[in-house]
Order: C-alpha cells, then sequence, then structure tokens
C-alpha cells in the first residue's frame, strides 16, 4: 500500500480539471505537494482557492515549467531537486489534446502534443526515477486515457501518445519493480476538464457538433477512484465505468467495441446527447 499522509509528491498540469482534483484530494489527505504548470501565476491562484477549502496537508513550492521541451524537464527536476526534499511519488498529469484528421493536423501542434503528453512523462520519469532507485522507494504515476486502449476517428495523435504512455508504463513497470518503486498508469473517460475545449481543425472540426454532455465524467469521482488505485499500487486504473467497459470490450470482444466506437462517432458529429 501507498501511503499519502506526509508523502512529498510531485503533480504537473496541477492547474487543469484533474491537476486541481489531484491537489484538492491529496491535500485533504495531508500529503505535502510540489505543483508544476506553465502559467505560475494561474497555479498559485488555483492554489490560493483550494487552500481556502482544504486546510490539511502543505504546498511546497510551485513552479511555472514548459513540460514540452527537454530543458524544461530538466529544469524542473533541478528546481525540485533544490528543494532537498525527496519527491516520493511523481504524477506525470499534464497532457494537452487536439481533435482533427491526421493529415489536416499542423505538424507543430501534434508535435507538442507528443511532447507533452508522452516525452515529458518519459524524461520526468527518467530522471527521477534514478533517484527512486538509489532510495529503493518511489512511486510514479501517469495519466494516459482510455485512448490509450480505443482510438477514435480525429485522435490519432492523442491516441498515439496515450498509447505509448501505456507501453512505456508497462515496461517501467518491470524495470522498477526489484527496486520497490512501483508504477500506476491511469485510464480515464473524457471527463468535465479543459481538455474537452481542445482545438479542433479541418474537416472533422466543421462536423463536430459538441460532446454529449450525458456520457462525461465528473472529474473529482475519477480522481477519486485515481488516488484509490494509486494507494493500492494497481498497475492499471480505469477509474471510470466507461473506461472499465471500454476495457473489456478491447480484450474480448473487439469487433463489437469496433461498433460502438462508429456509433460514438456518428454522436460527435451530430452532438446527439440522448
Amino acid at each position: 500500500m501507498t501511503q499519502l499522509s506526509q508523502t512529498v509528491i510531485l503533480i504537473t498540469g496541477a492547474s487543469g480539471g484533474f491537476g486541481q482534483e489531484l491537489t484538492k484530494q491529496l491535500l485533504a489527505a495531508g500529503s505535502r505537494l510540489i505543483l508544476t504548470d506553465i502559467d505560475e501565476t494561474v497555479l498559485r491562484q488555483r492554489v490560493s482557492e483550494i487552500q481556502q477549502q482544504v486546510k490539511t496537508g502543505e504546498v511546497l513550492a510551485c513552479f511555472a515549467t514548459d513540460l514540452s521541451t527537454s530543458a524544461g524537464c530538466e529544469t524542473l527536476y533541478h528546481q525540485v531537486k533544490a528543494l532537498d526534499i525527496p519527491v516520493e511519488i511523481l504524477i506525470n498529469n499534464a497532457g494537452i489534446g487536439l481533435f482533427g484528421r491526421m493529415d489536416e493536423v499542423p505538424q507543430d501542434k501534434w508535435e507538442r502534443l507528443m511532447q507533452v503528453n508522452l516525452l515529458s512523462p518519459m524524461r520526468l520519469s527518467a530522471l527521477f526515477a534514478a533517484d527512486m532507485i538509489t532510495r529503493r522507494q518511489g512511486h510514479i504515476v501517469n495519466m494516459s486515457s482510455l485512448a490509450g486502449w480505443s482510438a477514435i476517428n480525429g485522435m490519432a495523435h492523442y491516441a498515439a501518445s496515450k498509447f505509448g504512455l501505456r507501453g512505456f508504463s508497462e515496461a517501467l513497470y518491470q524495470e522498477l519493480k526489484d527496486y520497490n518503486v512501483k508504477v500506476t498508469a491511469v485510464y480515464p473517460f473524457f471527463s468535465r476538464t479543459p481538455i474537452l475545449e481542445s482545438e479542433r481543425f479541418g474537416t472533422l472540426a466543421k462536423q463536430f457538433q459538441g460532446f454529449p454532455e450525458d456520457l462525461v465524467t465528473d472529474p473529482a469521482d475519477v480522481m477519486r477512484a485515481t488516488i484509490q488505485g494509486i494507494i493500492r499500487n494497481q498497475l492499471h486504473v480505469f477509474p471510470d465505468k466507461t473506461a472499465k467497459t471500454v476495457h473489456l470490450l478491447k480484450r474480448y470482444f473487439p469487433q463489437l467495441l469496433d461498433w460502438v466506437n462508429a456509433g460514438f462517432g456518428r454522436r460527435l458529429k451530430r452532438g446527439d446527447s440522448k
């Protein structure tokens, strides 16, 4: 079991929908947090709002970091090291989205997505895992997505990043288990976070009529289930009903899942919430 009380946890993407819920719930659990996001002003504002509600736990530091570059990841690592407080849990939560047919998305847009969603967790894991291996204690959490198991049209780049993160997490688990370093990968369905408002491009963007409101999940519920998965040292965490169902269909009834995904694609075009 991974303990949370008094545990030092680094959360990337802490200003986002999942990041805010992680901050709130982990402070309530008595954790000591190091938080980072690209805009320090926004990050500190979010933290201040949360701390007005939650009086337990501690925020040790807030850092503004651009994780879309190797230099940004290294800068964050050195900023954290300068605190001289070992990170016990690294939560690679930062992520961005986009929507559009593969050939109609500008190259600089999808390359940045790959940097943030896949390469930054790999870079940060490599940096912090070395310290965890030395101490023979630690936990790395990668926020993947249900899109890391099942891809739909308009999300080729996003799915590639999340499929990659799933594979990386599985291999990381095998490489670190002998050093008492735990690994958890999380696969949420679409939740009520800013990623639903990601940039859209080209033909599919013109057809897109909105995400069906009845399908989105509550980020508070999703992160509550995520934290339980972390505590239990689960490698794979499916934190909502849709994620659990789609995962099972993918494994045992892939042709049925293809039919389900086709229907979901039609709903996105209609904007139908029924």
